[in-house]
């Protein structure tokens, strides 16, 4: 039987012909549930050479038949905390080795750090399958990805290997969404006369069907057209709806059990069926329900509160009068203090509106004088917002804009040399993908990790 390796002792490897040694102190920061970190455990066992024969001072030799020049990788990651892949080593060789030794959360973490906007570096590029129809890209929280195209979705692990796709079988892709690493949900248009559409569940690792969600008016199961979608802090489940006798509004779903479990119907001058973004606010207890332009010729946000079925806060710029230059709100997100909402126009100003105020209107700040740089002839694509650590993200043509501070102050630009506008972009697990229209191409962007001092 195997001798266990004392604390601080000497443990010898063997790992396809080639000779290594380390500690047992190095072993342990692989933790206990990899493969290396499992030989300080007494209960786990495997026949080894040395202990016996040497006496205690022996240091206690394992074989491995794996490959001897990522092993060396893997074991200087665990003594110094950091990754260095000589030219030569195929990364993905690596991966799959560091999977084998369960060391591949440690090769993840030493890959890239911890997220922050003005320290953003393109890691890579990956094209697409499809050309000029991409809808959404998607962040998953381990770092991997998701693309929609038409009524596809392309899946990628978070070492942007493709997974089997997604397909909806002609159905029209409208919103896509994590609900954890392994599940996806997708929205998806509803067809004149086939009675699909609505919204499904699927593993985002084999791409199988896991559960259709349903949505019951008076008892009776009806068909519909998701849009939008969000989850709140207790795993319900969001989606803008839209029925066939005018059955619309916002439906609820427990993500548990998959069942419905509320449905807020669409006021008079509410469009909620249309909705375009849908976010939840945990301090406020509501979602944000926005309806932009071009969708609808007037532009609402709101806050609905599911408590008492009440709009708690609500805007739009219906009756504000026209001009040569008015402005379109195209996208909306609520900032991280739940204060206010920011919102962009077709001029990539950046406005905001203040959720204490149910009264209040847009205060814009203009800066596309300085940050537009659409070149002549180039295609556009509608600007899109996000927020993450207290930073601000604004795409606009070609790049996207980080914003920080309270007063919201350019801090950087990320941009690359082609792949045409930007029309979706996503932040998660610790990386931002941003989905180009023209080249049908996804960039990687990755916060390089601290230098270990």
């Amino acid at each position: 039987m195997a001798a266990r390796p004392g604390g601080g002792g000497r443990v010898r490897f063997n790992v396809g012909g080639q000779a290594f040694e380390t500690t047992t102190t190095t072993l342990a920061n692989a933790g206990r549930d990899s493969m290396l970190g499992a030989l300080l455990d007494a209960s786990w066992n495997v026949p080894c050479a040395g202990a016996s024969a040497g006496g205690e001072d022996a240091a206690a030799e394992y074989f491995i038949d794996r490959n001897p020049a990522c092993f060396a990788v893997l074991l200087d990651l665990l003594r110094t905390g950091s990754l260095h892949v000589p030219p030569h080593l195929p990364e993905k060789l690596l991966y799959r080795e560091a999977l084998y030794y369960g060391l591949l959360d440690h090769v993840r973490a030493a890959r890239w750090g911890t997220f922050d906007g003005d320290r953003l570096r393109l890691a890579s590029s990956v094209p697409g399958r499809a050309p000029g129809d991409g809808t959404a890209v998607r962040a998953a929280p381990d770092g991997g990805c998701c693309v929609a195209h038409g009524g596809a979705v392309h899946v990628y692990n978070w070492m942007l290997d493709e997974r089997r796709p997604v397909s909806l079988d002609h159905s029209q892709v409208n919103d896509v969404a994590y609900l954890d690493a392994s599940t996806l949900l997708i929205a998806a248009r509803e067809r004149l006369g086939k009675c699909d559409g609505g919204m499904a569940a699927f593993s985002a690792v084999s791409g199988d069907l896991r559960h259709r969600f349903r949505v019951q008016h008076d008892r009776q199961a009806k068909s519909f057209t998701a849009g939008a979608l969000a989850f709140d802090r207790d795993s319900r489940i969001f989606a803008s709806c839209k029925g066939r006798l005018n059955e619309y509004g916002i439906g609820v779903w427990d993500s548990a059990t998959g069942e419905q479990a509320d449905f807020f119907y669409e006021p008079p001058g509410c469009a909620l069926g249309d909705a375009d973004r849908l976010q939840w606010l945990d301090a406020t207890n509501a979602l944000m329900v926005a309806t932009l332009f071009p969708k609808t010729d007037n532009c609402s946000i709101g806050l609905l509160d599911f408590r008492d079925k009440s709009v708690a806060w609500s805007w739009s710029d219906a009756g504000t009068a026209a001009s040569l230059e008015e402005k379109r709100v195209l996208h909306a997100i609520a900032m991280e203090d739940e204060r206010s909402v920011c919102v962009i126009n077709q001029y990539d100003d950046l406005g905001f509106l203040d959720l204490r105020n149910n009264a209040g209107a847009v205060r814009w700040s203009s800066r596309s004088k300085l940050m537009n740089r659409k070149a002549p002839g180039e295609e556009s694509c509608y600007p899109k917002l996000a927020t993450h650590g207290g930073q601000l993200f604004s795409s606009m043509n070609d790049s996207i804009s980080v914003f920080s501070g309270p007063e919201h102050v350019l801090t950087s630009t990320l941009r690359r040399s082609y792949g045409g506008a930007i029309c979706d972009f996503s932040i998660g697990g610790d990386r931002l993908f941003a989905l180009h229209n023209e080249e049908n191409v996804f960039d990687v962007w990755e916060t390089p990790p601290p230098p270990i001092i």
